[in-house]
Formats: C-alpha cells, structure tokens, sequence
C-alpha cells in the first residue's frame, strides 16, 4: 500500500501583538520621587520589550503633587490615545497611581473598558476586563479614597494644633524663612518687601512696582512673574509687620483640596509680634490707609463679578494665564463692548504676552458652533462639554474635551456693518440729523 504522510499547515500570518502601555505617577518634585519615577519607566521599558506578543504603545509619566488631582497632562494624553486606537492594554502599579478618587477610578475604566482596552494594576493583581474585576475595583478605590480622607483629617489637626500653639506652619514668603516654626528674615530679600513698600507709599502704583520688579529681574519666591495681585498681597500680609493671622484658607475637601477664604467657616488665630518685623507697624499702618484711600479716590476693584461664562476656562498658550472678562471701549464714541483677554497683556503689555482679546459674543457663538449647543447655554452646560478653552494663537481657539480630544476652531471679527446694534445706528442717525440742522442754520445767519 502507498504510504500516506499528513502534512500540518502552517499558520503563515503575521502574529497581531498587543499594544501596551503603562502609567506612572510620582506625588511631588523631590529628588527621591523623581528617581522613584525614572525607575518605574525603565521596569515598564525592560518588561513590556521582554514580551514578544506585545509592542511598547508609550510610557505616560506624570508629577503630581496628590493622587487626587486629576489635571495630569500625560494621563490625559494617554486616554486621548485609548480613544484613537492606539492602545489595548494598560499597565499601571496600583489603584493609587491611577486615582485615590472612586468616581474617577471607576468612570475611567468603564469609558476604557467601553473601547475593550483592559488596565491592570499590578499590586493588586487584578485586570479591569475580568469577570469580577469591576467588583474589586470598587472595594479597593473606597479603602484607598478612605486612607486619604483620614490622612488628611489628620494632617488637619496637627496643622490646627499648632495654630492654636501660635505656630507658624509655612514660610512661603518673600523675605522670611520657616525654623522650628518661628519665621526668620532673609536679609537680601527683605530689602526688596522694604522697597515695594516705599515705592508704594511714594506714589507708585501696585502695576507700576510690579513691572519695575520684572524689570529688574528680581525673582518671586514661587517662580511665577510679578503681577499686581503678587504686589498686592505682600502690601497686605501683616506678617511683615511682625504679626500673624493664621487659618486665613482652608481646604474645601480632600478630594478637590480647593483652596477657599476663611470668611468664618473655622476659627482664626491672630498672635502679636510673634517674630522679627521686616516692616514697622507704622509703614505698614500708613500703607493700608493709602491701600483705602486710593480705593475710595478712584473705585476698588470689583470683587463681587463671581463666576461668568468663561471664567477660569480661557487659558493663553503663551503665557499660560487664564483670560479674564473686561468692558473695552468701542469703534463706536460713547459705547463700550466685552472682551476676553489675557491679563498678562493688559498688565504689561505685548511684549510680555502678544496675545489678542475676543469680543465675548464671538466667543459665545463660535463655542455653540463647535460643541454643538444652543446659543444661549450657560456655564453648567458648557462645562459638561470642556474641560479648558485654549488659545494657541490669534484668531485660534482650541477645545479641549474632559478625555484629552481637542476640537480647533478660527474665527474673525465682525465687519463693521455686523457690529452696529440697532441703538448704534439711532445713535448715528440723530447725530446725522444735528449736524445737518446744524449746517443749515449757519447757512440762513450768513
């Protein structure tokens, strides 16, 4: 008989390898947190490339100052990718590096788990995509969002005990530095607080310093640019005068860790000559009397506006600043029209920030168009849309979705005859009128 021999086939297609990603997240800028960070992508790069059936989608690394804050750029980037096809699997150390807030955790995963990309925190052991692995997650995020509530309760009180004690708890200002809890001057930089408080009682104004400062290359203890409110509150702080108030903030919740106004919520701490004064307490009597009397001569600042439309959502690309609402004067004499600019701009000029207001019903109408919205929503529904409103360049908005998306838009100003309002064009026609009247009149005396 002939001999039969069977020959298997053989699978010829190409192998599809998984696209891997993993993320990482370090609490703060310490030199050790760094380090701990720059470990974590090396483990992720060595481990994802031992793996012959996957491929390295990215590594996403963030800084955060807290598991709770959820403004993390490269997290954001990352989900942006998941929502473009570029990942199916997600590596992550534990719960916490992803998020301590259970709303969040949750939500995140089942947008992911929606898409079919699987996360799976290591020391955990547990994959998002598995039967029971919504159940666990659940369980584990409300331990881990507890263990931060209660750090920070108890964090809390030790801050509120030393308060009590009369105790100092950070020495984050120009001119004094925080030893054991007494605040110490810093000789080279009190001689600038001592020098914005003479330029002020000088007659200079609080713009004015604050530019000379820039101009000068002097530096902010927090790296920021100088800025009016930056002078402002230095002018203000009574503890250049030797005195402090403590509790003057206080943290909304451990979640947001929002920092609010102590208008009486909880007690405040006022203690007398609790350290060296960089002020006399009669400079800095006679500036807060000069802070009112300007005030009262030329009209405070407007502190009650609250939250307009596009309040804190208009960020400027070149500065980083966020676009405040402001009345400009119009084309038209006598008429004024609203704008958003960058306030970097209005401070200092172009030359520190080159950006471009926007009339606010442009801003209005190009939003609606892009996102879909009726002409008339109001913040809640635009903040269900967005996360922030980007402004790369002139006559350019970006808008940046609560995943990472982002939706470019352009617009332009109107042409003269779409910006007259029907009380601009009564205005124009009754001047029209007088003037002819006018004429006609000089014309009959000569």
């Amino acid at each position: 008989m002939p001999s039969i021999t069977k020959i298997q086939p053989k699978d010829t297609r190409p192998v599809k390898r998984k696209r891997v990603a993993a993320y990482a997240r370090v609490s703060g800028g310490k030199e050790a947190q760094l380090h701990s960070l720059s470990s974590q992508i090396s483990y992720y790069n060595s481990y994802i490339g031992s793996r012959g059936d996957w491929e390295l989608a990215g590594i996403y690394a963030d800084e955060a100052l807290t598991g709770t804050k959820e403004n993390r750029p490269r997290f954001q980037e990352m989900l942006n990718d998941c929502h473009n096809g570029k990942i199916d699997l997600i590596l992550t150390k534990s719960l916490t590096r992803f998020a301590r807030n259970t709303v969040t955790l949750l939500s995140t995963v089942r947008d992911l788990k929606a898409l079919g990309i699987d996360v799976y925190f290591e020391k955990e052991n547990i994959h998002s995509l598995s039967m029971d692995g919504e159940l666990m997650l659940t369980l584990l995020a409300s331990f881990a969002q507890e263990e931060s509530r209660s750090a920070s309760e108890n964090q809390k009180w030790r801050i509120r005990k030393k308060f009590e004690q009369g105790l100092a708890v950070t020495g984050y200002m120009l001119g004094y530095r925080l030893k054991n809890g007494v605040l110490v001057v810093v000789p080279e930089e009190a001689e600038i607080v001592q020098q914005i408080f003479t330029d002020f009682l000088s007659g200079m104004g609080r713009s004015a310093i604050a530019k000379k400062l820039i101009r000068l290359q002097v530096p902010t203890r927090s790296g920021a640019m100088w800025s009016k409110s930056t002078v402002d509150g230095i002018l203000q702080n009574e503890a250049y005068a030797g005195n402090l108030l403590l509790q003057k903030t206080y943290k909304l919740d451990h979640i947001s860790k929002k920092k609010m106004p102590n208008h009486g919520e909880l007690p405040k701490y006022y203690i007398e000559n609790s350290h060296e004064a960089i002020i006399s307490k009669t400079v800095f009597a006679a500036v807060q009397e000069e802070i009112k009397r300007r005030a009262e001569a030329y009209g405070a600042a407007c502190t009650c506006p609250g939250e307009y439309l596009f309040t804190s959502l208009i960020r400027c690309t070149l500065c980083g600043r966020h676009y405040v609402r402001k009345l400009a004067p119009s084309s038209k004499k006598g008429h004024k029209k609203t704008v958003w600019i960058c306030p970097t701009f209005t401070d200092y000029g172009k030359e520190f920030c080159p950006s471009q207001k926007i009339p606010e019903d442009i801003l209005v109408k190009t939003t609606a168009d892009v996102l879909g919205l009726p002409i008339d929503f109001d913040r809640e529904m635009l903040m269900a849309h967005i996360r922030e409103i980007q402004v790369p360049g002139h006559n350019r908005l970006a808008y940046v979705c609560h995943d990472g998306r982002r939706k470019e838009a352009a617009w332009q100003h109107k042409s003269r005859r779409e910006s007259w309002t029907e009380e601009m064009k009564q205005h124009a026609r009754e001047r029209a009128l007088k003037l002819a009247e006018e004429r006609r009149r000089k014309c009959q005396t000569k």
